[in-house]
């Protein structure tokens, strides 16, 4: 006979962790192959795409990038409205499904309207299964340990360099063309769509469970934490809004620009196809471990202390770029990534904990306008700037000028809730 002390076993899988962690391991599997396909792997065909289509210059090629970023702004606060209403699961599938189809379709293509209109149908896969819904699902599961959930959630977008690039690095210099390369890695959303469907849920009151670390002690609480927070016109008219949203546009563009011409700048430097592309990960696997390392840090200090000094750290070794060859860049390479990743984790961090879920999707949608225009920006200028002046320098240049305004601009977040 079960005292009244006791928990039945219903009671007990209710308060079970496991399914709290299982959704951070799929938000973490989204960005690994929605970035790692849309953004950062990708850049290991560049070299074959150039070499097949002499006549296209880097900022031709580039200009993909601007595209699909921009229409992803554009696009932004509308899918954030959807996120609100139905949720992240129906369009996880949805972009993973978009994303198959254009990678078969890439290894198609004939001339460059054809690439650009693929890039366009990207902007679809980053928004629907990408940073916004993945912070969003991970954020309404969790409550304590919130930054070590988006932490290890946002280590996907490193992930899918550090394992993508080299993949598909290897597969071109073990002689597949890069047209089957495409049409191969078409099957890989495949992995990330049975999981949507089979064990996504928007809401751990979906299934009758709390959000981790919830206390249902407070007074008024209430368990579904997407009613919680500022109302999107109360948050936009706030200072900190606008610094984070200003913050994400200027680091986007630095990050996005820089690391969509690395490995075309390791092969000027001298790095054959493969080391180049192997050279990716010197960023995205110290990136994974600053986005784990920094979102345990933000459980313990509150405050920006924290930002200031990894934002300051990364400015600090993009100015070094200016000076390092070929046996020192991967250093300066390696300490951009781990503070990048740090960053990345704070940004999401202090955007859903300074103004609550109630409006999440349709504030991060609108900060995505920005961001999304500022990276594509960089990836697009980046490749013209070397186009121009036949180096990057004074596109890191550029760089450091707008990491050095983003510190400034930290000192503008504050707290609303």
């Amino acid at each position: 006979m079960q005292t009244q002390s006791e928990p039945n076993a219903t009671e007990h899988a209710k308060q079970s962790p496991m399914m709290h962690w299982i959704m951070v391991f799929i938000a973490m599997t989204c960005l690994l192959v929605s970035n790692g396909m849309v953004i950062t792997g990708i850049t290991a065909f560049d070299s074959a795409i150039l070499a097949e289509f002499s006549d296209w210059s880097r900022g031709d090629l580039k200009l993909r990038g601007f595209i699909t970023l921009a229409l992803t702004g554009l696009l932004a606060p509308f899918i954030g409205i959807l996120i609100d209403k139905i949720g992240v699961k129906i369009l996880i599938m949805v972009g993973t499904v978009v994303l198959g189809l254009s990678y078969y379709a890439y290894g198609n293509i004939t001339n460059i309207t054809h690439l650009y209109f693929i890039h366009a149908a990207f902007s679809i896969v980053l928004l629907s299964c990408g940073l916004n819904v993945a912070v969003i699902l991970v954020s309404n599961w969790f409550v304590k340990l919130r930054g070590t959930a988006i932490g290890i959630a946002v280590v996907g977008t490193s992930l899918g360099g550090a394992i993508l690039a080299p993949l598909f690095g290897y597969w071109l210099d073990n002689g597949m063309d890069w047209r089957e390369a495409y049409q191969l890695a078409a099957i890989i959303p495949t992995g990330l769509f049975l999981l949507a469907l089979f064990l996504v849920r928007n809401k751990p009151t979906d299934l009758g469970l709390k959000p981790f670390g919830f206390d249902a002690g407070e007074k008024n609480a209430n368990a579904d934490l997407s009613q919680h927070g500022l109302e999107y016109g109360e948050a936009i008219r706030t200072k900190s809004f606008w610094a984070i949203a200003f913050i994400a546009m200027f680091t986007f563009y630095t990050i996005m620009g820089f690391q969509a011409n690395l490995i075309l700048h390791l092969t000027d430097l001298g790095f054959d196809i493969q080391s180049a592309a192997a050279g990716l990960s010197a960023l995205f696997i110290p990136a994974l471990v600053g986005k784990f390392v920094f979102g345990l840090v933000a459980d313990k200090i509150q405050g920006l202390r924290v930002l200031y000094i990894n934002l300051s750290l990364m400015l600090a070794a993009i100015v070094a770029l200016l000076f390092t060859g070929k046996d020192t860049v991967l250093i300066a390479v390696a300490v951009i990534g781990f503070m990048w990743g740090g960053f990345y984790t704070l940004l999401q961090l202090n955007a859903v904990n300074n103004f609550g879920l109630k409006a999440s999707g349709k504030l991060l949608g609108t900060i995505t306008v920005l961001d999304a225009f500022g990276g594509g920006l960089g990836i697009w200028m980046t490749g013209q700037i070397f186009d121009s002046y036949g180096s990057y320098d004074n596109a890191f240049i550029i760089f450091t000028v707008l990491v050095g305004i983003s510190v400034v601009l930290i000192s503008q977040i504050k707290k609303h809730v």
